[in-house]
């Protein structure tokens, strides 16, 4: 039963991921928790996320704006085989607690920039893809720090969620080598992570159905959400780890 349940949020978090961009793992993570414990739950949600920005690349296809994936990826996958490597052996809660702040002030300056038409340029991915893939190591989810920069480049809806999803798969098959070379990545786990991930992907596939149907408005009011949720989660984790299971 526990399992099931796990699947079932893997499909209503997958179709909200794919809407927004990110979120389905801020929506596993406790499911995932509650089931195998925390320490488990890691190594699963990056299996699963690797699945679920495979699979939005692959349905969004046509979409993909490949000169900023490639940019950002150039330095965000050595940063994240060097950020999932420091995290053998460091304590992340520090971390964990500037992201989640990080993440709620990205609200209101998520919407300052939009207004005064704050503008990346392709080069500028670069650093970005820098700093973003090495936090990626460290931490459980880094979409929410993703969008603002994809966002600012001027992507929205289609082309955002595939050339973000593109850019975070990259991370996390540069990610799961590490964990899987240091053995913080067993077959058990691979394998539960494959069975959240295909529930995700089916959630993924469902969100194509729906991106036509959702307005701009309600687009950036759904991203407002999940970055606050993500910047609680995040603090709430950092100041009281003992309350999370496992």
């Amino acid at each position: 039963m526990a399992w099931l349940l796990v699947v079932i949020v893997g499909l209503v978090a997958g179709t909200i991921g794919g809407l927004i961009g990110f979120g389905s793992s801020i929506m596993l993570m406790p499911a995932l928790v509650f089931t195998v414990g925390a320490k488990a739950a890691v190594p699963i949600m990056a299996i699963a996320g690797l699945m679920a920005n495979i699979s939005r690349v692959i349905f969004w296809w046509r979409e993909v704006d490949w000169k900023a994936a490639g940019v950002f990826s150039a330095t965000a996958i050595p940063a994240a085989a060097l950020g999932a490597r420091t995290l053998v052996s460091l304590d992340a809660r520090k971390v964990e607690m500037a992201l989640g702040f990080f993440f709620l002030a990205m609200i209101p300056l998520r919407r300052w920039l939009l207004a005064h038409g704050f503008r990346l340029k392709l080069w500028q991915f670069l650093p970005v893809g820098a700093v973003i893939g090495f936090l990626s190591g460290l931490v459980a989810t880094v979409g929410p720090i993703n969008t603002p920069f994809f966002l600012a480049y001027g992507l929205v809806k289609g082309p955002y969620i595939s050339t973000e999803a593109l850019g975070s798969a990259m991370m996390g098959i540069s990610k799961a080598t590490v964990f899987r070379t240091f053995g913080a990545l067993p077959w058990d786990l691979i394998l539960s992570g494959l069975l959240v991930g295909s529930a995700v992907t089916v959630g993924s596939w469902l969100s194509k159905q729906l991106m036509h149907r959702i307005s701009t408005a309600n687009f950036n009011g759904m991203m407002d959400a999940l970055l606050a949720v993500a910047g609680l989660l995040m603090l709430w984790g950092a100041f009281w780890p003992d309350a999370v299971p496992g």
